[in-house]
């Protein structure tokens, strides 16, 4: 009898640690696909660690919500794509929460407004609309807002410049710095952390209207959704909201 008892507490252990292992198993873990490179939003510090307004909001939502999430720096212009293939399962990095995008993935409430500015070195002394006909090359960051609307500008009659795609706003700037293009296009939050650096200025903003950033999930995610929506609300009735921004310059 009691080695029947013996081995029924040992089946039950087992059981139990099985449980366990397998509850741990399927304990999700959400993935927030980021830029490399688009400071203060998202990107990547010094020290390879992903950081930034929009992950330390969302890891301040996912503490508050109670789910885990993590941060996969990757290429900008393949990040929906991945997102639609599972492969990350939200975008909370500066994401411009556009009517084209929103056919694919549903946004978050929106939580920031941009507009889309031309940085150029200090000593340019032509505007905006004198450079978008100069003929000169202008970098950008491809798949991003400011990329479109400079490739359908460039299309249109009037209009004589070369638009450069880059991987990375920062790479564009490092260009710029060297005088390999005359301009670099980009949303105006992410203009003025990259004029800390000396030497630049805004030759002006591109006659467009402005975007509202949103996190980007995909659209059968409601459940989620809702946990990142009501998340996001009280993060921004939050006090932490507005050290984030003071932060970050925001």
């Amino acid at each position: 009898m009691r080695k029947r008892f013996g081995l029924l507490l040992a089946a039950l252990a087992v059981f139990v640690l099985c449980c366990g292992s397998l509850a741990a198993a399927e304990e999700k873990v959400y993935v927030n696909g980021i830029d490399f490179g688009f400071p203060p939003f998202g990107f990547v510090d010094k020290d390879g660690k992903p950081t930034g307004f929009d992950v330390e909001s969302l890891d301040w939502i996912a503490k508050k919500m109670g789910f885990t999430v993590k941060h996969q720096p990757m290429d900008w212009d393949g990040i929906i794509p991945a997102l639609l293939a599972k492969k990350i399962d939200i975008i909370a990095s500066g994401m411009s929460a556009t009517a084209e995008r929103a056919q694919k993935v549903d946004f978050s409430i929106p939580y920031y407004e941009v507009t889309q500015v031309l940085v150029v070195p200090d000593k340019e002394k032509a505007s905006l609309p004198d450079l978008l006909k100069s003929g000169k090359k202008l970098g950008v960051q491809r798949g991003t807002v400011t990329a479109k609307l400079l490739e359908e500008l460039v299309t249109k009659p009037g209009y004589k410049f070369e638009v450069v795609p880059y991987d990375s706003t920062d790479l564009s700037m490092e260009d710029l710095k060297i005088g390999r293009i005359a301009g670099s296009g980009m949303d105006s939050t992410i203009a003025k952390e990259a004029m800390k650096a000396p030497g630049f200025k805004i030759a002006g903003t591109f006659d467009a209207a402005p975007e509202k950033y949103g996190y980007a999930m995909r659209k059968e995610d409601k459940e989620f959704q809702d946990k990142v929506n009501k998340g996001l609300k009280l993060l921004m009735a939050d006090p932490y909201w507005k050290e984030l921004k003071a932060k970050y310059g925001l």
